[in-house]
């Protein structure tokens, strides 16, 4: 469907070694980091207030329907294995002796209510190892008990049936009093759920770092993303992948952890009732209630249009046709077209951007094979089996609409139905027969609709970031071509570095761009520290030609004399720091083999405040990690176990 240029290409253990924690643990994140807690004290992990809407409202696992069913059941017969009729399955956590906290976040803490230095407590570590249920009481069998979710998805484009949280153990939700955002934490690495499959539901030291760093990262420079807590290693684990390595645990939180295949699932197996009630409790519970939706789409007489949507595309579209499963529809596509929108303009790609792996709330999830975009180039994909270029950073647009259009496949009874979603026989038979040809051409016009408006609003916030990383305050349909494409052309010809690129020019003022010649020695700026390939004449002219016409616009945009806002409002939006894969293979060296604590706590304040000059920890350290990718370890690919 889209086209885009070229360009947009409960078991307790002794609490010994539980908490070494010493100043490396907590970073702080400024305003930057996104940290939104405001004025509370803040709680301790069992002061939390906690709440289970996810599994008081849906269905649980039939073979364990009450958490007191799961926690006497020796925990070998919770699975791996299919389950049907329900979203999830009560299951505990494995233990994890003697948990190391090598570290949290501070933005997440504020955004959860924790209080200050929580992290120090004896029982901070202990509890996000999962060694203790500080939710449910075994005795009165009240509170909320631990679940892992159920669901499918499309991998690499294939359906791969059911999937669910192989390792990933929910814990409770909690909501911050202070901004009324409910989130659901989870642990990542606790322990088999009937999900695993043929693994064994741990995670690697390696691939937990990496989530840790990335999450945070992401929210700090304001993309919607799943968060990180704390990582703990767990130093008795030893996890077998492509070597043996040690195991770890993220404490990671999202306001849901619904994805587009946990509707694939329910879909595949026909399960309309549980699929239905699955989409209302999304639009009840997790987009706060239908009328948080989008308006419907106009009739064709309205001279109402949706920004963004071309009128045409509305035409023989009736407001009756526009139900509330179709506004949630719609709602889903917009927050990822947005998401998707920011993944280009930033450089960042997934790698693996399969229906599970993709979020109902838009949200950048299920971090492995990830990376941020070194040289320029559009067929880049971090996924080493990604042999077909699947996931690469030109094709994540399509990409995502091919998996929304696979959940309008799973709504499109909802949708199709019309003004009669509601009728008492269709909501519990379905559709009759002789309405069955209407229902799917109105499903199938809703979707081919919504795609409009997927690429209407992706292409509205691609210029949008664009326009705000190029230091322009307005966006002119020239820019387009003038200024956004043939930056990043000459970017791919002469193989420059991505967001080193916009940081740079952050740092150009326009009096040294007035003649050819100085535009010439600002160009060599932007190469490498060895070299620059297509030649250096090349390179420079080229450059040079870009630049006069980004210095005649932002003259037009700015006026005279406004280098300093503008710089400053450019390097609000160019970070300095990109934990490239290069750094990510570093820090996991230094942690897991060289016992090293303090690399840790550098990167993840230069994560959490990316946008910074500076630091304030080892400065020698810091500008090597925002400095020249070294030649031989640009553009890396690593597995999904990554």
């Amino acid at each position: 469907m889209l086209s885009l240029s070229r360009q947009l290409r409960h078991s307790q253990i002794p609490r010994t070694r539980l908490a070494q924690m010493a100043s490396h643990l907590s970073t702080s994140g400024s305003a930057n980091g996104g940290g939104q807690g405001g004025a509370s004290p803040g709680f301790s992990l069992r002061e939390l207030p906690k709440s289970n809407v996810f599994t008081s409202k849906l269905p649980a696992d039939p073979a364990f329907p009450t958490p007191r069913d799961s926690h006497n059941a020796p925990r070998e017969t919770l699975g791996p294995r299919m389950v049907k009729g329900a979203l999830y399955t009560y299951v505990r956590p494995e233990p994890a002796l003697s948990p190391e906290l090598l570290g949290v976040s501070g933005a997440a803490m504020k955004d959860l209510a924790i209080k200050p230095d929580e992290e120090r407590s004896e029982e901070f570590a202990h509890i996000l190892a999962g060694n203790e249920i500080i939710s449910w009481d075994e005795e009165t069998g009240e509170g909320v008990y631990p679940w892992a979710q159920c669901y499918g998805g499309y991998q690499f484009g294939q359906w791969a049936g059911q999937l669910g949280d192989g390792r990933a153990i929910s814990l409770f939700e909690t909501t911050n009093p202070s901004t009324g955002v409910r989130y659901e934490l989870q642990l990542k690495g606790a322990g088999k759920t009937p999900y695993s499959r043929f693994a064994d539901g741990k995670a690697v030291l390696r691939s937990s770092i990496r989530e840790f760093v990335v999450s945070e990262y992401l929210n700090a420079i304001k993309i919607p993303t799943t968060r990180a807590l704390s990582l703990v290693l767990c130093p008795n684990s030893r996890v077998q992948r492509e070597r043996l390595e040690p195991g770890a645990i993220v404490a990671r939180f999202a306001q849901s952890w619904i994805r587009l295949g946990t509707f694939d699932l329910l879909r595949a197996r026909n399960d309309r009732q549980l699929l239905r009630e699955l989409a209302e409790y999304v639009g009840e519970n997790v987009y706060k209630g239908w009328e948080s939706l989008p308006g419907r789409l106009p009739s064709p007489d309205s001279t109402e249009v949706p920004r963004g949507v071309p009128k045409e595309k509305t035409e023989g579209e009736g407001k009756e046709a526009q139900n509330r499963f179709t506004r949630l529809y719609r709602e889903i596509a917009r927050r990822n077209a947005l998401t998707v929108a920011a993944w280009q303009a930033y450089g960042f790609m997934n790698g693996v951007l399969n229906t599970d792996n993709t979020s109902i709330l838009g949200l950048s999830m299920d971090y492995g094979p990830f990376a941020f975009m070194d040289n320029f180039d559009p067929a880049y994909t971090p996924n080493h089996d990604d042999f077909l270029l699947r996931y690469s950073y030109r094709n994540q647009p399509t990409i995502i609409w091919w998996n929304l259009v696979r959940l309008g496949e799973a709504l499109g009874e909802q949708m199709g139905a019309g003004e009669w979603c509601d009728d008492e026989e269709f909501a519990k038979e379905g559709v009759r027969q002789a309405r069955a040809d209407e229902l799917v051409q109105r499903a199938e016009h809703l979707i081919e609709q919504t795609g409009e408006e997927y690429k209407a609003v992706f292409l509205a916030e691609y210029k949008r970031l664009m326009t705000a990383r190029l230091g322009l305050q307005t966006h002119k349909q020239s820019d387009f071509d003038d200024l956004f494409s043939e930056w990043l052309d000459l970017m791919e010809a002469h193989e420059l570095d991505f967001n080193q690129c916009f940081r740079k020019l952050s740092d150009v003022p326009l009096g040294q761009i007035e003649s050819s010649e100085q535009r010439k020695d600002v160009a060599a700026r932007f190469f490498h520290a060895d070299g620059v390939a297509g030649g250096e004449d090349t390179a420079k002219d080229r450059i040079s030609a870009w630049l006069e016409k980004w210095r005649a616009r932002v003259l037009e945009d700015w006026g005279e004399g406004q280098d300093e806002a503008r710089i400053a409002a450019m390097k609000s939006v160019n970070p300095k720091f990109v934990p490239k894969g290069w750094i990510l293979d570093e820090l996991i060296e230094r942690v897991e083999k060289k016992n090293e604590r303090d690399v840790l706590k550098t990167v993840m304040n230069m994560s959490l405040n990316p946008f910074n000059e500076t630091w304030g920890l080892d400065e020698e350290e810091e500008q090597r990690f925002c400095g020249d990718v070294p030649k031989y370890s640009r553009a890396l690919q690593c597995s999904c176990s990554s």
